[in-house]
C-alpha cells in the first residue's frame, strides 16, 4: 500500500469486512444462506466434503495488552459484533482472522467465541468453532536492535514485528472441523538470512541486526485441518505492509520474502525449519489452502514487483478470484487513486485511502490444484444492500478490509 506514516494506526488497526459475491467463474448462493451445498448442521462436511476457507483482517486488534479481553468480556463492542456478524453470515467452515492480539491463555479468543460468535448477531444465525488454535506472534517482542537506524533501541519499530506490545495485530485459526495439533508447525523464529536468495536489505540492517532478525513480522503457521479421511494445511501469515520504510524499501523486501516462503513451502523446499527444529517444506502431494492478509497486489500499490505473483502463478495453486460487486461500486463511487489503478477493482478486497493508496486486492485464500473450486467470494455489499451497514465507509464498523472465502471440493 501506499499511504504516509501518519496513517500507520489506522492502516494496521483496520482489516475486514465485505458482501459475498461469486467469483466469475463460479455461480452461487448469498454466503449467509442457511442450507449452503455440502454442509450439515453442525459443521460437518457432507459426502462431498465440500469446505468453506476464509480469511478476514478483523482489525481486532487494541492499542494496549489487555485491552481485546476487557472489550470481549461483555456483548457489546460494536466492532466485534459487526465482525461477528459477517462471520455468521459468510458462515466459514475454516477461518484465519488477522490482527486479533494474541492473548497467551487463549482467553481473548474464547471471549470471543462465547460472547459473539455464539450469540444471534442482528437476527444472524450463530456459529460454533470447536476448535481453535493461536500461538505467539512476533509483533512487539523487542529485538534488541536498531532496526530503524533513529539511534535508539526500543519501541514498535524496533520489534521482530512492527507492534506497541507483545502479541499486538496477531492471528488465530477457528475451525468447525478438528486441528490436528500434534502437527502444527510455527516459524515464528525463522530467520530472514536463512532463506536462500533473500532480498534482506544488509546495507541497511547492522551484521548483528541482520544475523538476528526474523522474516515473519507475525509468524507462519501450518496448520493441518481434518476433512474427513483427508488433511488440509491451512498455510497462514500476515506479511508486513510494504511501506513504512525509505528508499531502502525494507518492509518491501520482507513483504515480499515473507510471501516467497508459502511458495518454497507449497514446493517441497528443504531451508525451512520449524520452532521445533523439523526441517522442510510441504510433502509432494499434500492438500493446502494458503490464506491470509498478503499486503501485496498484483498490479497496484507499493509491493516489489511480482511479490504476490509467486503465489498466484505458482503450479501448486489455484487463484480462484473471488469477486464483489461492492468493490467495483465502491471503486467508481470512490474515485482518486483507484481511477488510475490497472487492476480490476472487482477483486478488491481492502477500502484504503483514496488518495493512495485507493482500494486494493490484499486477502488471498488459495487452494492447491488438487482442490475443487466449488465457490468463492468478497463479503462487500454494495450500498443498496442491507448488509452495506457491516462494512460501511471510514470510520469502519468493522474493518477496512474484507473477509474473502473459498469453497473447495476435497477429495475422498
Amino acid at each position: 500500500m501506499t499511504t504516509s506514516r501518519g496513517t500507520l494506526s489506522s492502516l494496521l488497526a483496520l482489516g475486514l469486512l465485505a458482501a459475498a459475491v461469486p467469483a466469475a467463474e463460479a455461480g452461487g448462493r448469498h454466503p449467509g444462506h442457511h442450507d449452503r451445498p455440502g454442509h450439515g448442521h453442525h459443521g460437518k462436511p457432507r459426502p462431498d466434503q465440500t469446505v468453506r476457507f476464509q480469511t478476514f483482517n478483523a482489525s481486532l486488534n487494541r492499542a494496549a495488552a489487555g485491552e481485546l479481553v476487557a472489550d470481549l468480556s461483555t456483548p457489546d463492542d460494536p466492532q466485534a459484533a459487526a465482525v461477528a456478524e459477517i462471520v455468521q453470515r459468510t458462515r466459514p467452515d475454516v477461518l484465519l482472522l488477522n490482527e486479533f492480539d494474541y492473548v497467551a491463555d487463549g482467553a481473548a479468543v474464547d471471549l470471543f467465541r462465547e460472547n459473539y460468535l455464539e450469540v444471534p448477531q442482528d437476527g444472524a444465525r450463530p456459529i460454533r468453532y470447536r476448535y481453535s488454535f493461536v500461538a505467539p506472534s512476533n509483533t512487539g517482542i523487542p529485538s534488541g536492535h536498531d532496526l530503524d537506524n533513529n539511534g535508539t533501541v526500543g519501541g514498535g519499530n524496533d520489534a521482530y514485528g512492527f507492534g506497541e506490545f507483545p502479541g499486538q495485530y496477531g492471528m488465530v485459526v477457528l475451525s468447525r472441523l478438528p486441528i490436528d495439533q500434534r502437527r502444527v508447525r510455527t516459524f515464528q523464529r525463522f530467520r530472514w538470512q536463512d532463506m536462500p536468495g533473500n532480498l534482506l536489505p544488509t546495507d541497511w540492517y547492522s551484521p548483528e541486526a541482520a544475523a538476528d532478525l526474523r522474516l515473519s513480522s507475525k509468524s507462519h503457521w501450518d496448520v493441518p485441518v481434518r476433512v474427513g479421511r483427508r488433511t488440509v494445511h491451512f498455510l497462514v501469515s500476515h506479511p508486513t505492509p510494504p511501506t513504512f520504510d525509505g528508499p531502502e524499501d525494507r518492509n518491501g523486501a520482507r513483504n515480499h520474502d515473507e510471501i516467497r516462503f508459502w511458495a518454497d513451502y507449497v514446493a517441497g523446499a528443504r531451508y525451512p525449519y520449524d520452532d521445533r527444529g523439523r526441517r522442510g517444506g510441504l510433502r509432494r502431494g499434500a492438500s493446502f489452502v494458503i490464506a491470509g492478509d498478503q499486503n501485496a497486489d498484483p498490479l497496484d500499490g507499493d509491493s516489489v514487483d511480482s511479490a504476490i505473483d509467486q503465489l498466484l502463478d505458482s503450479p501448486f495453486v489455484r487463484d480462484p478470484l473471488p469477486a464483489s460487486a461492492g468493490a467495483t461500486e465502491a471503486s467508481a463511487l470512490q474515485g482518486g487513486a483507484n481511477a488510475t489503478h490497472r487492476g480490476d477493482p472487482a477483486y478488491d478486497t481492502a477500502d484504503f485511502a483514496d488518495t493512495a493508496p485507493g482500494n486494493l486486492r490484499v486477502d488471498y485464500v488459495l487452494p492447491s490444484r488438487d482442490l475443487r473450486v466449488r465457490d468463492a467470494g468478497v463479503f462487500w455489499p454494495v450500498q443498496a444492500d442491507p448488509l452495506s451497514r457491516l462494512t460501511g465507509v471510514f470510520p469502519f464498523p468493522s474493518s477496512d478490509h474484507r473477509a474473502v472465502w473459498v469453497d473447495v471440493r476435497v477429495p475422498r
